[in-house]
């Protein structure tokens, strides 16, 4: 085997094989779903990835005998380490063949980079944050990933464990039956109770996205996210450029009547954030290096408006105040999600990720008949 080589991506040409290096690794898998190529080098690049107002990464190239075999990504997050009171960096876009040897130095490239930088520990794999695609899949293999959730083979759990990584905490992604919803015979009676209740009080609302104003609704999802999730592992807050930078990628493909927002004397409490599978259409579209993306484009419109074949929805995000936490915003909110999906021809939902620890929303979940299908994981060793 030729020797191996790791070095900086310093190029426009090592960024470009950087970017399409994961095309060599899943050639042949039928449950990877590729990346635009013109999304992955606004998200990579410094000057266009509001990321970068507070982090820095340094993304690295394994080769032999000049072919790439790997790639790595190391970071850091100063708002995530600032806001848990920590000192950890990332590592992220970690991709290798069969290639144990390459997996092994392309790890410690990314530990040197975090102990360089003096953090004490690493944590991954993430791009850049809990915020984006984060997470290992460790079980759930025979499925190709929901829109914004990530995929890899198998062996990559072997590569982290046998560096050393040990860990941080498992993400957990439901998959729920629609169609058991159908005429409302599988849905918990409680469940149902609890809906009425909130509806009979009259003092909440429960409403459609507001495209129309758009940018006041990014405003007022933007204050409920940050308050709701500010417990939970692994969150950071984003900032209002990366706010607005999701919603604008967003908006692009969302339903309006799948992301539902709830009011309290008409100021919103809680939303609901609810995703059509645009992983189905990009799937059969197959972008790939090379291949002019406005064709890539017609064949994804094609599948996704013209076929119209998507039976999959992702509910990517549910927050409410906590103040009005346990009061049945959440069940007004799963019940009117799958009231409106159904017209719609979807069958099926996937609920992630999940937090193993958030009890509460696992046991909404699992009352609601949704079961755990695939599992990722947070990794995280000392440096």
């Amino acid at each position: 085997m030729a020797e191996l080589q790791i070095s900086p991506v310093s190029t426009e040409s090592d960024l470009m094989e950087f970017i399409s290096f994961p095309w060599q690794v899943y050639r042949d898998d039928p449950y990877w779903v590729p990346p635009l190529i013109s999304e992955r080098r606004v998200f990579l690049d410094p000057a266009k990835n509001p990321f970068f107002e507070h982090g820095r990464a340094e993304y690295y190239l394994a080769r032999r005998a000049g072919r790439a075999v790997g790639t790595i990504g190391a970071f850091t997050n100063d708002l995530y380490n600032e806001f848990h009171g920590i000192n950890t960096g990332f590592f992220g876009f970690f991709e290798v063949l069969d290639d144990a040897e390459a997996a092994a130095a392309l790890l410690e490239t990314a530990e040197k980079w975090a102990a360089e930088h003096a953090h004490s520990t690493i944590l991954g794999p993430a791009q850049f944050s809990t915020n984006d695609e984060c997470g290992l899949l460790v079980g759930g293999f025979d499925d190709r990933p929901r829109i914004l959730m990530t995929y890899n083979p198998p062996r990559y759990m072997g590569y982290l464990e046998d560096r050393g990584y040990s860990k941080a905490m498992d993400l957990w992604a439901y998959s729920l039956d629609l169609r058991d919803f159908q005429g409302g015979s599988a849905i918990p009676p409680k469940l149902v109770r609890v809906a009425e209740k909130v509806a009979a009080r009259g003092k909440l609302r429960i409403r459609n996205l507001d495209l129309k104003h758009f940018d006041a609704e990014i405003e007022r999802v933007k204050r409920i996210y940050n308050k709701s999730w500010e417990r939970n592992w692994g969150f950071v807050p984003m900032t209002d450029p990366e706010f607005d930078r999701m919603g604008e990628q967003m908006r692009a493909f969302l339903d309006p009547e799948l992301v539902v927002v709830v009011e309290y004397e008409g100021e919103a409490v809680g939303f609901g954030l609810t995703l059509p599978d645009l992983n189905q259409p990009l799937r059969k579209a197959y972008p790939k290096p090379g291949r002019p993306e406005v064709l890539t484009m017609a064949s994804l419109f094609w599948n996704w408006k013209v076929r119209g074949r998507l039976d999959w929805l992702r509910v990517i995000a549910l927050g409410v105040l906590p103040e009005f936490r346990a009061q049945g915003v959440d069940a007004l909110m799963y019940l009117e999600t799958a009231k409106r999906a159904l017209p719609k021809g979807y069958k099926f939902a996937e609920m992630s990720w999940i937090l193993e620890n958030n009890d509460m929303m696992n046991r909404a979940i699992r009352a609601l008949g949704g079961k755990v299908y695939k599992t990722y994981r947070m990794y995280e060793k000392v440096v």
